[in-house]
């Protein structure tokens, strides 16, 4: 039986979530690209609360999905975790192949100086 692209998206992020877990001390930062936009949350699961959040939505972002968005994404993301003092994240690319924005972002996050 085959699969969409989308579904197999489904199946590769299920996989992953069942061994990424976001603790008070290393909570989970997730990106999740829609067609237009960035977005990036950092969350702690043991209460099921998202600590940060960003997009390329926001007033300071340049407002679409490509990798010079996606590395301001990832310095806002970057200080705004520094401001709530969060030194270490769990990475969940969420199914996504790392490779493009999701590369971009995720080393626009470490320049700020959080580590995962």
């Amino acid at each position: 039986m085959s699969q969409t692209k989308g579904q197999a998206r489904i199946y590769r992020k299920q996989r992953i979530r069942k061994k990424v877990l976001g603790t008070p001390e290393c909570p989970r930062l997730t990106i999740f690209r829609s067609l237009k936009h960035l977005y990036a949350q950092i969350i702690d699961d043991s209460i099921g609360k998202t600590l940060v959040a960003a997009s390329t939505l926001d007033k300071n972002a340049e407002g679409k999905r490509n990798k010079q968005s996606a590395q301001v994404l990832g310095k806002n993301i970057g200080e705004l975790a520094k401001g709530k003092k969060i030194e270490a994240v769990v990475f969940d690319r969420n199914g996504y192949i790392y490779h493009g924005c999701v590369k971009a972002f995720a080393d626009a996050v470490r320049e700020t100086g959080v580590r995962f």
